[in-house]
């Protein structure tokens, strides 16, 4: 167990309020919406002290920021800022990171924050809890690949994307003014990892990128000097859908021009170059790793809660660790069984979503001392696909006759974008839904459609 650190003053004044403490860690999609929902019925009412504990200042929904980076959507227009939507919705927002857990004395440890230049803004501190979720998320699972750290760039955060985005606009402003013939590798974009990250950031980069070059960058003829390869060692790409969902978009990539290597297991990353286990290189400028998840690594030994080979916590079906009644674990952080399967439930964002509304219920029939809690059983709504404006394609599960259906085209784009639209509902409320989707479509008219720095 780790050594209590100082206690802030604003954690004395929860200590006094007397209201029963939860803590949420991590304001992801199940996280947030969590956190704005009890703030909303519990927060607002005095019945519980809500806290939400975030590394970041603000949120976006995870699955955007394949279009972060490939620069067809600005991260402002999107992001959602912690403060004001604690401000709003009745709960604390604090910003930090834990680095720890004292389960004797149920309190959360939350390492310092710090400046760019070394100075402290806020110090090490202590929150304490009566209940507390884990909604952490995940990280990209890099499995020990040589270079990986050093020479390419995860989807795991927005400021990541964004840093990704800037490194190709200077790619491209860099060939242009450059005089000598572009050397091999340059402009060359390599995505290791075919899941939907990764299919769906090959789809959108083939768009913006010729978007970009036709603001003035007449030197690069995009179909001959920009390559984007998406490499994915299973034996197709998108393995965790169904094979239909693969193959079309399998079809589609290669039909744009995507050179798409399946069975295709990297074995390092340097500077300009990638390594297949098979001894064949591909020179690239620009790499990107999207391949496999894990939970973050101080999960790995936080306290005597049980976790799995991925640092998941495993948890029950009422979602409680399997250690601890009073710490729950959502999201892609938790381990969570899906009997009907055999297996545990896959990290996706309904999954998340699904989650944060039975914990909402069930916390609220634990306060009012109603026991046993009620399982969660997971359910599979299908999976969608976005392919940029080409295409989107998907399966979705047949409530009445037990099986998927494939679908493709404008309904799947509709229903993929309801996705988010769902997200955005569960954390402002349909007026203002409507009326910011409005807002952007005009926005949308009077700006370029790909962004430019």
């Amino acid at each position: 167990m780790e050594a209590a650190l100082p206690i802030s003053r604003d954690n004395m004044a929860d200590r006094a309020a007397g209201a029963h403490r939860i803590v949420i860690v991590g304001g992801g999609a199940g996280g947030l919406e969590l956190a704005t929902r009890l703030g909303d019925k519990l927060g607002r009412a005095g019945k519980a002290e809500i806290t939400l504990i975030d590394r970041s200042r603000a949120h976006l929904w995870k699955p955007l920021l394949h279009e972060i980076a490939a620069g067809s959507m600005d991260l402002g227009h999107h992001e959602l800022d912690y403060l004001a939507q604690a401000h709003w919705h009745h709960f604390h927002y604090r910003l930090g990171e834990m680095i720890g857990l004292d389960r004797a004395r149920r309190e959360v440890l939350v390492g310092p924050v710090v400046e760019e230049d070394g100075t402290e803004i806020t110090p090490a501190r202590t929150y304490p809890y009566d209940t507390l979720v884990m909604a952490v998320g995940s990280l990209t699972n890099d499995f020990g690949t040589p270079g990986v750290l050093e020479h390419a760039i995860s989807l795991e955060t927005p400021e990541q994307a964004a840093r990704f985005h800037r490194r190709l606009v200077n790619a491209c402003i860099r060939a242009q003014s450059q005089t000598e013939p572009l050397r091999p590798g340059q402009l060359q974009v390599v995505i290791i990892g075919g899941g939907a990250t990764g299919v769906e950031l090959a789809a959108e980069l083939h768009k913006t990128t010729r978007g970009l070059v036709a603001f003035g960058l007449d030197r690069i003829d995009p179909d001959r000097d920009i390559t984007l390869y998406l490499l994915e060692a299973a034996d197709r790409i998108l393995p965790a859908l169904p094979p239909r969902i693969s193959e079309a978009a399998t079809e589609l990539l290669r039909k744009l021009g995507v050179k798409v290597y399946t069975s295709a297991r990297v074995s390092a990353v340097t500077p300009n170059e990638i390594t297949l286990a098979d001894g064949r290189t591909i020179a690239a400028e620009l790499v990107v790793w999207a391949a496999g998840v894990k939970a973050p690594a101080f999960l790995g030994n936080i306290d005597g809660l049980e976790t799995n080979a991925i640092n998941q916590l495993v948890v029950r079906q009422t979602l409680q660790t399997t250690r601890d009644d009073d710490i729950f674990a959502i999201g892609d952080c938790a381990a969570c069984p899906w009997p009907e399967r055999d297996s545990t439930v896959p990290p996706r964002a309904q999954a998340a979503h699904q989650q944060a509304t039975h914990l909402y219920k069930q916390l609220q029939r634990r306060l009012n001392g109603r026991r046993p809690l009620e399982p969660w059983h997971y359910r599979d709504f299908g999976s969608l696909v976005s392919l940029g404006h080409y295409s989107t394609v998907g399966s979705l599960m047949g409530k009445l006759v037990g099986r998927s259906f494939f679908i493709e085209g404008y309904f799947a784009r509709f229903m993929y974008v309801s996705l988010y639209k769902m997200h955005e509902y569960e954390l402002h409320g349909f007026v203002k839904v409507a009326l910011d989707t409005i807002a952007r479509l005009i926005t949308r008219r009077t700006e370029p459609q790909v962004k430019l720095h």
